[in-house]
């Protein structure tokens, strides 16, 4: 079992987690406002020593990865969010938007190598890394990744296929690290080429939806592929392991679920927006919302990890749309439910009638709830006057969604 874990970390028991994790969390709060200016602005007047619950992190501001274009635009180039000169740093990089990201000078800054231990790369393992290497950090994430692990790295980057598969050949590398489609294509054109590749052992897949069509391609390859879910701000967030139950969260992140638009935390097990705290003393991003939806399992990995579990990549949080050309978004129905403890949860329909939007919130509530008080606090928070339906509790999908646009656009 010595073999079977990156560190001791992982199987620590819960309470002792949560103790280390709540313990590191005031002093990471405290260096957020003392060395990067956007936190001395954001949590200014907020004592960092008394934030040591989940309770009172949950009360202080989110920032929004929507928002960093434009907070990045103002004070350049990380908005205020960095505790590193940017002359300090090993690299800058630029994802889509543009928003930059740093990367600080040390071993497995972005934290991979415990993603690609649970895949099964050991020291002496070679890696046939698929992900850029020029602006997106996704390159370098792997690749110190795997250097932490004392991996050699074949530094492929995307696209020329046909010269993937050539030095796959000649290199003949334990596995694959790009994203969840990439490997299929490269295979398929050796399989083209009269070229084997069943040598490759390993894979492991971020940056896309990994879909079951392709897990059975690489499966009835026998190929083992596993995936993992970060962001080029935060690195690693969750991984999966050999149990195939979930992903493991990372030991150096702090992770809420909360309902899309807001920083109120959901009840356990229900979809919301990941938000997350990093312990990243350069970087060190406070309650950041990803955007992405995902929703807590109970229980622990059937593989001898101990940490939480997420369900997953579940799609986007951001659900703005328009209704008689106002924008209407989730944080305005989150604030409707707000108003109205005795609503659980809700959705609102946007559909067409009679050649005009209509608006409908149907909303999880005892049925002698009152819905013309609902109604009224619709149309107060949005300026539009909506309907509302009263649902049974449990009958809403269980999927994040708080705006479900109907209409039918042709285009």
């Amino acid at each position: 079992m010595a073999n079977s874990f990156h560190d001791d970390l992982e199987t620590r028991s819960a309470d002792e987690r949560e103790a280390s994790l709540l313990a590191a969390l005031p002093e990471q709060i405290h260096l957020a406002q003392r060395r990067a200016p956007a936190y001395g602005r954001i949590l200014g007047g907020i004592d960092a020593m008394a934030v040591t619950t989940w309770e009172s992190l949950a009360s202080l501001p989110v920032t929004r990865k929507s928002d960093l274009t434009e907070l990045q635009g103002r004070e350049p180039p990380f908005g205020g969010f960095s505790a590193v000169a940017p002359g300090e740093l090993a690299r800058i990089f630029a994802s889509p938007g543009p928003i930059f990201d740093p990367e600080a000078r040390r071993t497995d800054y972005w934290r991979f190598a415990r993603a690609l231990f649970a895949t099964g790369f050991r020291a002496g393992d070679v890696l046939h890394n698929c992900f850029s290497y020029h602006f997106t950090p996704a390159g370098s994430m792997f690749e110190s990744g795997a250097h932490a692990l004392g991996c050699a790295v074949f530094p492929a980057g995307t696209g020329n296929t046909e010269l993937q598969v050539q030095a796959i050949a000649g290199v003949r590398p334990t596995g694959y690290a790009g994203t969840p489609d990439y490997l299929k294509v490269i295979l398929e054109k050796a399989d083209e080429l009269g070229v084997d590749l069943s040598f490759l052992r390993l894979g492991h897949v971020t940056g896309g939806a990994f879909m079951p069509d392709v897990k059975r391609f690489y499966r009835d390859r026998g190929l083992e592929v596993f995936q993992s879910y970060g962001t080029a701000d935060l690195g690693l967030v969750a991984y999966e392991t050999a149990a195939r139950d979930g992903l493991v969260l990372d030991e150096h992140v702090i992770v809420e679920i909360v309902r899309p638009g807001t920083g109120d935390p959901v009840a356990e097990g229900e979809v919301g927006e990941i938000v997350v705290t990093v312990l990243n003393r350069d970087y060190p991003l406070v309650r950041f919302a990803t955007g992405d939806l995902s929703a807590f399992m109970p229980g622990t990995s059937p593989c001898g990890r101990t940490n939480r579990r997420i369900r997953g990549w579940m799609g986007r949080a951001d659900q703005t749309t328009k209704v008689k050309g106002m924008f209407v978004h989730a944080g305005q129905v989150a604030e409707v439910l707000k108003r109205h403890p005795e609503c659980r949860r809700g959705r609102l329909m946007v559909d067409r009638a009679e050649g005009t939007d209509i608006m409908t919130l149907k909303v999880e509530a005892p049925s002698d709830a009152d819905a013309g008080s609902i109604a009224a606090s619709l149309a107060a928070v949005t300026k539009l006057k909506g309907a509302v339906e009263i649902v049974e509790p449990g009958s809403l999908p269980n999927d994040g969604k708080m705006i479900d646009d109907l209409r039918k656009y042709e285009g």
